[in-house]
């Protein structure tokens, strides 16, 4: 993305800020206004995602300005610190050690230099085919049988979600629809933005509005409420940004649609485990507001379907 000689990069940019800096500026306010405790409570957790996303933004800011390297770089960091947290909740042995030396040393970045030699037909299958093959066998060569099955699965599933599906989020950059050629950074900012947003309204949404929880056992703060004004608001946003895309208003919606349900389910599902492994975050990386896999939880979902959707569709 040219910030310099683009003037819709330079939208993008200068849009992201100004709803920070708008956030930052309604949360001081409520903070100074608004009285009893549960409002503080909830001025202080919106306070605490906008300071989160600061941080975020500016970080994915200078990833896109070093261009595709730079944000496939970004990215492979990203899972290293989502696997890391994921692996830390579920229970390893002394078997599983060297193993998780291939997953974390070996299988993460080759997995981010295929995206980076653009080797797209291993790029699709290395992990679901060759490394689930090859943790088995690798566990097997260490001889810990007791909960084989259990413990394979679990390094199998946190490769795939962590590395796996994260990888797809940059992999748009290399996505090239007719009339959208080299503006895949435009693609990845559209996706980015429209399932976070979704989240954040979700929570507003639930906040202001709910009253029938979804999943209470799972993630009690998801309301029916929430989900349709947090889900409408970002199909409505995504449609007025497509311009961002190769798609036109209509299947902008239709595409905000689908990442935002999938995002839905990712959060639900990620949550799920995190009741499971009875905690409260996947760790505490981004201060006030977890870790990098309470973050990106949602993008895990959708950025695979995004993905395939677009190249299915769009690209010939």
């Amino acid at each position: 993305m040219n910030l310099t000689g683009d003037p819709q990069a330079q939208l993008i940019i200068g849009g992201m800020l100004t709803i920070l800096c708008a956030a930052s500026l309604i949360g001081f306010i409520l903070s100074k206004t608004l009285k009893g405790q549960k409002n503080q409570e909830l001025v202080a957790n919106l306070n605490s995602r906008t300071n989160a996303w600061w941080v975020m933004v500016i970080v994915f800011f200078f990833a896109i300005v070093l261009g595709r390297k730079g944000s496939i770089i970004l990215f492979c960091m990203v899972s290293f610190l989502a696997l890391r947290e994921f692996i830390t909740l579920t229970p390893t042995t002394r078997g599983d050690h060297r193993v998780l030396f291939w997953v974390f040393f070996i299988l993460n970045p080759i997995q981010y230099f295929l995206l980076y030699i653009n080797w797209l037909p291993l790029f699709l299958i290395f992990i679901p085919v060759y490394a689930y093959l090859w943790i088995p066998i690798r566990n097997a060569i260490a001889g810990d049988t007791n909960d084989f099955l259990a413990r394979t699965a679990k390094i199998q599933w946190a490769l795939m979600v962590c590395v796996y599906f994260v990888s797809y989020a940059p992999a748009l950059l290399d996505v090239h629809a007719p009339g959208f050629e080299n503006q895949g950074a435009k693609l990845l900012c559209f996706f980015v933005f429209v399932v976070q947003i979704s989240d954040v309204l979700q929570y507003v949404f639930g906040k202001l509005f709910g009253k029938h929880k979804i999943a209470p056992n799972v993630s009690p703060n998801k309301t029916v409420e929430g989900f349709i004004g947090g889900i409408l608001s970002a199909v409505a946003l995504g449609s007025l940004l497509h311009w961002m895309t190769p798609f036109n208003p209509w299947q902008a919606a239709l595409m905000a649609l689908a990442i935002t349900l999938m995002g839905f389910a990712g959060g639900l599902v990620m949550s799920a485990i995190k009741r499971d492994r009875g905690v409260k975050d996947y760790g505490v990386l981004i201060p006030g507001h977890g870790g990098m896999m309470d973050r990106i939880d949602s993008l895990c979902f959708a950025a695979p379907i995004f993905y395939h959707l677009t190249r299915f569709f769009f690209v010939h």
